[in-house]
């Protein structure tokens, strides 16, 4: 399992991922053709470019879009995060492997601090996705402004966050819990 930079030769693919019932309602960019999808893809592109969003595609062991991980609103060293996968690859690992790599290049090669993710309330499969990782914290309190400012209304999300600086000891806590090999 990999990402890599999004392509529009994996659009028709991640498109008939995308419009299945289980993913597209949680799909922050929703298309509802493949046309639309197409140049929804090209406008995120574009945006990356601008430094606007960073998107990445998700494929699976043998090269296959499976689904699509992003940073969107990047603004000071932080951003939103948007994950979907398709719902064939739902419950196998592949989430907390591409939000691993897709941290490592934010946090080490695109100098971004912090990570929020808006998972809706009623989003049971997401929100117990995120409690999983031993790096993210909910943030409806200590991140107060940030948390009113996605539920002007009512209270529609949770807020949650990932630190560099949580990311980074939740590497090192791996790294040293590893057995070390030893020569015969």
């Amino acid at each position: 399992m990999y990402i890599k930079k999004r392509d529009l030769t994996d659009c028709h693919k991640l498109y008939e991922l995308m419009i299945d019932p289980a993913v597209f309602p949680f799909v922050r960019q929703k298309a509802n053709s493949y046309d639309e999808f197409l140049f929804l893809t090209k406008q995120t592109i574009e945006a990356e470019e601008r430094g606007e969003i960073i998107s990445r595609t998700i494929c699976d062991e043998w090269g296959n879009p499976i689904g699509t991980i992003n940073l969107f609103d990047v603004n000071e060293q932080a951003g939103f995060l948007g994950t979907w996968l398709g719902k064939p690859f739902h419950g196998k690992g592949y989430n907390q492997v591409a939000k691993d790599a897709f941290f490592n290049e934010l946090f080490y090669e695109l100098s971004i601090d912090s990570v929020f993710m808006r998972i809706r309330t009623v989003n049971i499969r997401s929100r117990m996705a995120a409690e999983k990782l031993p790096y993210v914290s909910l943030a409806n309190q200590t991140r107060k402004d940030i948390f009113y400012q996605i539920n002007t209304d009512e209270i529609i999300y949770d807020l949650y966050q990932i630190e560099k600086d949580q990311f980074t000891l939740y590497q090192y806590r791996q790294q040293s819990s590893e057995p070390e090999l030893k020569e015969a």
